[in-house]
């Protein structure tokens, strides 16, 4: 049966169905999972009169493993699990403090972690800087077999992938690192965030940063690394007072964007503070 004459929903019972019921609809179908995003099409004036197809069935897309090596999470793993799984992980938790505040708790409940990657046009997505600054991976599939690309380059594609092509799941590398994810909403619940800003570093004996990754996110049109500011804190201790100077000094940089909720010239103002609370909160891990 073609997929025109099914409803504008279909159920997909395996991973191989989802792929070719989304190949086959092309340009007009599209993924559903958490639908948090998706409902909200209209008032963003985007298309919704797709054919979607329901992943949240599907087994191996629900799958999260903590392993020694790897953290493997299914494309249909919700925020609040993953803030539940990840509480015991120290070198993701950026992620789960990222998975755990962002939105409401009803948001949370659905949101997951495919469809915050998936949005391209959420500049204020909470897993994306954390997910950058953690180094993940991105396992897509396709008709063709499943392929495995950095996040940031996923970042550059993902507007403009074939149809058919679906995030399978998300893979951060276990390291010695400590991480940490910091935002700044307007208000305590609900709020898109003014400015997020996710960090992860390693330490040696001394006490010195011997590696660094920093996103930034809801800042600009879209999340991204902050490689400037990366490079002034390897070498040195970890002191909040010089990570937040060095943060002023580096926001040049940045292309801040303006919305409902802030301005960009707001957004770049408090982005030092966040980076003090990161760089002070990593110094009280272990």
């Amino acid at each position: 049966m073609s997929w025109q004459a099914e409803t504008r929903l279909y159920i997909a019972p395996t991973l191989d169905d989802a792929v070719a019921a989304l190949d086959e609809r092309g340009r007009d179908g599209a993924p559903l999972a958490g639908a948090t995003w998706i409902m909200r099409a209209p008032l963003r004036e985007e298309r919704h009169d797709l054919s979607y197809v329901a992943i949240s069935k599907i087994a191996t897309l629900r799958e999260l493993s903590v392993g020694a090596r790897e953290v493997s999470i299914g494309a249909c793993v919700t925020h609040t699990e993953l803030a539940r799984e990840l509480a015991s992980a120290p070198d993701c938790r950026a992620l789960a403090l990222a998975a755990g505040n962002a939105a409401n708790p009803a948001i949370r409940q659905v949101a997951t972690i495919g469809g915050n990657l998936c949005a391209a046009n959420f500049a204020a997505a909470d897993l994306v800087p954390a997910l950058l600054c953690l180094d993940a991976e991105i396992e897509l599939q396709g008709p063709r077999g499943a392929d495995r690309i950095p996040l940031r380059r996923f970042l550059e594609i993902r507007a403009s992938l074939a149809p058919g092509q679906l995030v399978r799941r998300v893979i951060v590398a276990r390291t010695p690192r400590r991480s940490v994810h910091v935002r700044l909403p307007l208000r305590k619940a609900g709020d898109y965030p003014v400015a997020i800003f996710s960090l992860a570093v390693t330490l040696d004996a001394a006490g010195l940063v011997t590696s660094a990754s920093a996103a930034v996110g809801s800042v600009e049109a879209a999340a991204r690394r902050w490689r400037e500011l990366e490079a002034e804190l390897i070498g040195h201790p970890l002191d909040p007072a010089r990570a937040a100077e060095k943060a002023e000094h580096h926001c040049a940089a940045l292309r801040p964007r303006d919305g409902v909720e802030a301005p960009g010239w707001y957004r770049v103002k408090v982005l030092p503070n966040l980076v003090r609370k990161a760089a002070s909160a990593l110094r009280k891990q272990s």
